[in-house]
């Protein structure tokens, strides 16, 4: 049995997180990238390691940085002809990326050899892609208490050496279901991890993916982000998106989403003015988002009123 030690919150030192990419990624802590297969999971960790590898700015951000070296593992696809192309198109400084061995023995998150090679290379990002090649042949992925042990055992080795672990992972067909549901296995590993981003594609236009942050346990939740994946002009950063994950990963287009907002105004300002807080919580029930209402708002010329304290929408006066 274990012996008792009592820790004493006035003895704990407080630290500020560390952010690879705010607020998406934290320095040594684990991190979820997970989608549909084929949505764009692996293309947007190759290039957020080809950015890093050349010690350029990510997405949105102004951080300014010395290139980083990654540890990057694929048990799905082929070092020759998949990931070194990939990686080549990207315009990644390959000197910066390695890859364990795995020709003798396949690896796992329990394996020492991750730990090594995070010393040996001076890796601060590990990138496990998939989820589930890596967890182990011995651990139940449905089982909480083993996948709790793994990650915390994972988790503890990227806090040792402040070191983004990423691991990408794939979903469950269960549409109906929540997205923090959707993760193959155990609900532990989203659990377990510090942030989570989900990828998909947008239903009316399949060439665009959206990465939405689904849970950031460090940080505000960051704004999504869209990329382009085109055959004839190749990959390019569109910017962010407004879209939720639910609505990502149901396929409901923003174009959808306008129309409900200005459904909702519609049904609720048509017998005069309502109160706008009231209006702003009916939309966030409905996965609307402040943006898209005040869109819809400025679509139907809808006029904001001030009486006392509260302020009100009504629709605009028709005229004869």
């Amino acid at each position: 049995m274990a012996e008792l030690k009592i820790i004493s919150m006035d003895e704990v030192q407080s630290k500020d997180v560390n952010w690879l990419w705010y607020p998406y990624i934290p320095y040594g802590k684990i991190t979820i990238i997970q989608g549909d297969p084929g949505e764009g999971k692996t293309t947007l960790a190759l290039r957020l390691a080809a950015l890093l590898s050349k010690g350029e700015a990510l997405p949105y951000e102004d951080t300014e940085r010395e290139p980083v070296k990654i540890i990057y593992q694929t048990a799905e696809d082929g070092l020759e002809d998949t990931i070194k192309p990939r990686l080549e198109v990207a315009e990644a400084d390959c000197t910066q990326i390695k890859v364990i061995d795995e020709s003798e023995a396949a690896l796992s998150m329990l394996d020492e050899r991750i730990e090594k090679a995070i010393i040996e290379v001076g890796a601060r990002v590990v990138i496990l892609d998939p989820i589930q090649a890596y967890v182990g042949a011995d651990i139940n992925m449905n089982n909480a208490n083993e996948v709790r042990s793994v990650m915390a055992q994972l988790g503890k080795i990227g806090e040792k050496y402040d070191c983004a672990v990423l691991l990408v992972g794939h979903m469950n067909k269960g549409s109906g279901n929540k997205s923090s549901y959707r993760g193959l296995g155990s609900i532990d590993f989203q659990a377990s991890a510090r942030s989570v981003l989900i990828v998909g594609r947008i239903k009316d236009n399949p060439q665009v993916r959206v990465m939405v942050q689904d849970k950031s346990s460090l940080a505000p939740e960051g704004e999504a982000i869209a990329f382009e994946l085109d055959k004839e002009n190749g990959f390019s950063w569109l910017g962010h998106y407004d879209i939720s994950v639910d609505d990502l990963l149901s396929g409901i287009p923003k174009e959808k989403k306008s129309e409900q907002a200005e459904n909702l105004i519609l049904e609720y300002l048509s017998k005069g003015k309502y109160p706008q807080q009231a209006l702003l919580r009916k939309a966030q029930a409905m996965g609307i988002s402040k943006r898209v209402l005040d869109e819809a708002k400025k679509s139907l010329n809808v006029q904001s009123i001030k009486e006392g304290s509260q302020w009100y929408w009504q629709l605009p006066e028709k005229t004869e």
